[in-house]
Parts: C-alpha cells; sequence; structure tokens
C-alpha cells in the first residue's frame, strides 16, 4: 500500500515543531534532539547515557516511551494548523527487544489525521554496533487544542 503524502496547513510546520521541541525541558533532559521533519513524519534521536538506563544497562522503557511518544506527537503536528497545540490523549507502547545499542531513533508517523483527532504509530529502533533493531512500537492518538491560554503551539 504506497505512502500517503501529506499536505500540511501550516507551510512553517518544520520550524513550529522546532519551537516547540526548543521547549520541551523532557527532551533535553534526556539528551534528545530532532532528525527528520517531514509532513505526518517525525524523528528523534538520542544517545545511550548511563542516567537513563534501568539495572541491565538497557535504555529504560521509560525513556523509549517518553522519546516516542514526543516524535508521534510530533509527527501529528506536522499536520496541524498554525493556531493549534497538541496534546497526547492516549498511547500503548509494544516492548519488542531490550533497547540496546549506542543511540537511538524513534519514529513517529501520521496514519490518520484529523480536525481534532489524530492518530499515530511509531517505532523505535537501535543502533548498536552498525546494525539498527526495531525495539518497540506504539499507537498513539493525539489531540489537537485551540485557544487555550496555558497550552501553546
Amino acid at each position: 500500500m504506497p505512502a500517503t503524502a501529506f499536505v500540511p496547513p501550516d507551510p512553517d510546520y518544520a520550524q513550529r515543531v522546532r519551537q516547540s521541541f526548543e521547549r520541551q525541558g523532557a527532551m533535553a533532559t534526556i539528551g534528545a534532539r530532532l532528525g527528520e521533519i517531514a509532513p505526518g513524519r517525525v524523528a528523534i534521536e538520542l544517545d545511550w547515557a548511563a542516567g537513563l538506563t534501568q539495572q541491565h544497562g538497557f535504555l529504560h522503557a521509560g525513556m523509549v516511551a517518553t522519546a516516542l511518544d514526543s516524535a508521534c506527537g510530533y509527527a501529528g503536528f506536522t499536520l496541524m494548523p498554525a493556531d493549534a497545540a497538541v496534546l497526547t490523549i492516549e498511547y500503548k507502547i509494544n516492548l519488542l527487544a531490550p533497547a540496546k545499542g549506542q543511540t537511538f531513533r524513534m519514529v513517529g508517523s501520521v496514519v490518520k489525521p484529523g480536525r481534532t483527532v489524530t492518530v499515530c504509530e511509531g517505532h523505535a529502533y537501535a543502533l548498536d554496533e552498525g546494525r539498527e533493531k526495531l525495539v518497540a512500537t506504539m499507537g498513539c492518538t493525539l489531540m489537537a487544542v485551540f485557544g487555550r491560554e496555558n497550552i501553546r503551539s
């Protein structure tokens, strides 16, 4: 099945994503950075760090979920109007393998955009000694928020 070519309603979607990402304390805390930004698709990259691991030295599932949630959220955000903000209203993560690697790539992709509700899917990859392995998948539902003073785009 061919990928859907999404047309963002805001031509400055990439800049809005970058500006919003820069305000995220959680992403800064874990050392995450933006990778690819395209209509309906965003990648977030993260390096392994001891402070982000669980007791076996793997990237903690909470870190995987946090970065994957943001990748999905920003994927949906690329297709929202300029005056919209985005909030996650639900997600489910499947942890498929230990997150063992030197770097990680979390990719969010829009499945179905909507005026208020957008559905995304996410894939988390561990890059370990030159090999890439799928370590988690996510289903994510987002809400476009308009006109709320305490929530900005």
